[in-house]
């Protein structure tokens, strides 16, 4: 399942929903391929989704988000730091019984987000936890697909204890060539960088991007599906004015291949 920058290319050319510039290709939220689309709805209609969760799915749009990390059919993908296991619920009837997912749960959060992961082991077939140190993360097969989903932010945190080069490192070590990382987190103010990263949990979408980026990846498109232009950045994303409706950004970054 390599994914290639020309494929990315011509449908976002078909859809005519992309901006080019120089070699980089920025790809509206509109990213469905029609062959996908009825395998994205079904997985969004699974019965076997949490009904909170559900709940949450007009703020997180999870087709768009579906289509957006281009998952397909047999594909084996790592979903770092599921917790409840929001996309985790998502990923596995998308990829179907030929593909994996994999619910990579940090040693810093076990002891309490294993067991999410052992439920949704439990659920589908085709999940499995993956526990340990994200710096050395490994998986028994070459990955399609890494997602993190608003976690990159507290992995920054210093009391995290995260060395982020290296999980960015071990990231790329893990996918295929023409693999895809992608990443959804919290827009901070222009200029925040990594500042506010452990008091408002939000991350300026260019420091996070340059970071990825030092780890050999090639930027390859944004959605803003999740974003809210009337979001000031000024509020912590747990303040009760916001939560849930954040300004969001979702970067998809290929490995060279």
């Amino acid at each position: 399942m390599i994914r290639t920058l020309g494929l990315v290319l011509a449908v976002a050319a078909a859809l005519g929903g992309c901006a080019m510039s120089g070699d980089e290709v920025v790809v509206s939220s509109n990213d469905v391929r029609p062959n996908l689309e009825a395998g994205y709805a079904a997985a969004v209609a699974d019965p076997r989704r949490l009904p909170e969760e559900v709940a949450r799915d007009p703020l997180r749009k999870p087709a768009e988000m579906l289509a957006f990390a281009r998952l397909e059919p047999g594909d084996a993908v790592a979903d770092i730091r599921p917790e409840e296991g929001y996309f985790t619920r998502l990923f596995a009837p998308a990829v179907g019984p030929a593909g994996h997912v994999y619910a990579v749960v940090p040693n810093q959060t076990a002891a309490r987000e294993n067991a999410f992961a052992d439920a949704m082991a439990a659920t589908y077939p085709n999940v499995s936890r993956v526990t340990g140190a994200l710096e050395e993360m490994t998986f028994d097969r070459p990955l399609d697909v890494v997602f993190m989903g608003q976690e990159y932010h507290d992995f920054v945190i210093p009391r995290f204890n995260v060395d982020v080069a290296r999980m960015n490192a071990a990231v790329y070590a893990a996918l295929k060539p023409g693999g895809l990382y992608v990443i959804l987190d919290h827009q901070s103010a222009p200029g925040a960088g990594t500042s506010v990263v452990g008091t408002l949990h939000r991350i300026e979408a260019s420091a996070l991007r340059a970071q990825v980026e030092a780890a050999g990846f090639i930027f390859d498109g944004e959605s803003t599906a999740v974003a809210n232009p009337a979001d000031d950045h000024s509020l912590s994303v747990f303040d009760p004015a916001i939560r849930g409706r954040s300004d969001q950004f979702v970067y998809r970054f290929r490995k060279p291949g």
